[in-house]
């Protein structure tokens, strides 16, 4: 790993963590929204707004820290690229709960507890791995996880995708579908959050 001659703020890294921990809230709250009775599903939806507004607060405050900080522990443009898939990630959650609420779904499919406990997972791990970016040397592991768990969910995703065509109707394939593609949607993305710190442990080394 290149020498650091300047001390670093490590400010921007806790941002980072705090915008990963909205995934692990918001795969909280899609949990309890499962479990839910479909007339509470709009108002623990509305939790999920909630988390929605504060990872932007979270990426702005982000912003404001790159373009006022002296010395950072990565270049800015890195730091910038990771909070907006951390974004992303949360933005696919709360996806979930949106066509929960909108499709009426009264009766959530055993595939989408799998994969969110896939994703819940990922987000742990890379909140973890956000505090770390100090320690490249120590996040190999980390990207090497995240990809074996977004084969898990490319896998999960397929089985359960070929499941609804054979046993459901047109319209019930078709909302269970949109949830699927929500959730593998927010696994890629933090899977694609690992891409990117394994290209910046490539290229600070």
């Amino acid at each position: 790993m290149k020498l650091r001659l300047f001390p670093q703020e490590t400010a921007a890294l806790e941002l980072l963590a705090d915008i990963a921990q909205q995934s692990v809230l918001a795969v909280q709250v899609l949990s309890e929204m499962f479990g839910a009775r479909r007339q509470d599903h709009e108002r623990i939806f509305e939790e999920l707004v909630k988390l929605d507004t504060r990872t932007a607060e979270l990426q702005r405050a982000l912003l404001t820290q790159l373009r006022t900080s002296f010395v950072n522990p990565l270049p800015r443009e890195d730091l910038l690229d990771l909070s907006e898939g951390l974004g992303e990630a949360v933005e696919q959650l709360v996806a979930v709960g949106e066509i929960t609420v909108v499709n009426r779904l009264d009766r959530i499919a055993r595939e989408a507890s799998d994969q969110l406990e896939i994703v819940n997972r990922q987000a742990e791990l890379t909140v973890t791995a956000m505090r770390s970016l100090g320690r490249l040397d120590d996040l190999e592991d980390y990207w090497i996880e995240m990809l074996r768990l977004a084969k898990r969910a490319n896998h999960t995703h397929r089985v359960w995708s070929g499941q609804s065509m054979r046993e459901l109707s047109l319209g019930a394939y078709a909302r269970n579908v949109e949830m699927a593609r929500a959730l593998l949607a927010a696994a890629h993305a933090l899977r694609d959050v690992a891409a990117r710190v394994g290209r910046i442990i490539v290229k600070e080394s």
